[in-house]
């Protein structure tokens, strides 16, 4: 498994297992199986509604604590209450997780922000992060945080690079977590040329070709499944590398286009919405 160090020098592994929608069965799992293959990065969130079942699935794997890197998200209903990291933890059954974000730039934000730099203060958190936090809302926490975030996870893909975003990132050392890895799946984006190319000459699908591209950008991927075939897969990196003019190649794809688009009317209803924990 190859690492990268984060600001505050916490190593952090490059690819890890996600749960977004994964049901609580799902989630455990393929978090169990994943870190019996080698895995050693688990993300949830409490939106997920699998927190429980995350933590079910780590005891399970026989994996000490200290050998995982958990990683997990405050919603926005959470962001006020003052017992939501007390809470987060007790859901997943630790006494610390080693990234706790807030999720969303929605409701009071920056309380949830001083949420997790009093959770990273205390040691219930070992590092520090940002989800969905773009344009002018990272420029306004900019100019708020008393702890620079140690990570950002924002969607992220050979089409919609962050070139932006990451002249930010890199005046903090912020590392940048991607979600939507593969183009949510998109035809077109598997389908391009260079990928299959590369593919053919590394022995690799154009997925695992999608995925080594992330980790030499510097980014950290946390593709999800419950098919451990693709889990297994998704996981088989690190005895290849593309080489700088195969790097430039796929960085002509970026169009500057995302699949994910949120709204103000979403973030109001993000802000309205709380999990039904009682169902993890």
């Amino acid at each position: 498994m190859e690492f990268i160090t984060l600001n505050n020098g916490l190593p952090c592994p490059v690819i890890g297992i996600g749960t977004f929608m994964l049901s609580p069965k799902d989630a455990q799992n393929s978090v169990c199986e994943a870190l019996k293959m080698g895995y050693s990065l688990v993300d949830t969130a409490n939106a997920y509604v699998n927190e429980r079942a995350v933590g079910r699935g780590i005891k399970e794997s026989g994996v000490k604590r200290e050998d995982v890197f958990l990683s997990t998200k405050l919603w926005p209903s959470e962001y006020e209450n003052p017992n939501a990291v007390d809470e987060t933890l007790e859901r997943l059954g630790v006494n610390y997780v080693d990234l706790l974000y807030i999720h969303q730039p929605a409701r009071n934000w920056l309380a949830g922000y001083r949420q997790l730099e009093k959770a990273y203060r205390e040691g219930k958190a070992k590092s520090i992060g940002i989800s969905n936090f773009e344009g002018k809302y990272i420029a306004e926490l900019e100019t708020k945080w008393e702890i620079a975030p140690q990570f950002i996870q924002v969607e992220a893909h050979p089409y919609y690079t962050q070139k932006e975003l990451r002249k930010t990132l890199d005046r903090y050392g912020i590392k940048l977590m991607s979600w939507y890895p593969l183009g949510h799946g998109d035809k077109s984006l598997m389908e391009e040329p260079v990928f299959a190319q590369l593919g053919k000459k590394y022995g690799k699908s154009p997925a695992q070709v999608i995925l080594r591209w992330h980790t030499q950008m510097g980014f950290v991927v946390i593709p999800g499944s419950k098919n451990v075939s693709h889990i297994k897969d998704n996981l088989d990196l690190m005895d290849f590398r593309l080489t700088e003019d195969e790097m430039h190649q796929i960085a002509q794809l970026d169009k500057g286009e995302r699949y994910y688009h949120r709204t103000d009317t979403q973030l109001e209803q993000f802000a309205a919405w709380r999990p039904d924990f009682e169902k993890v």
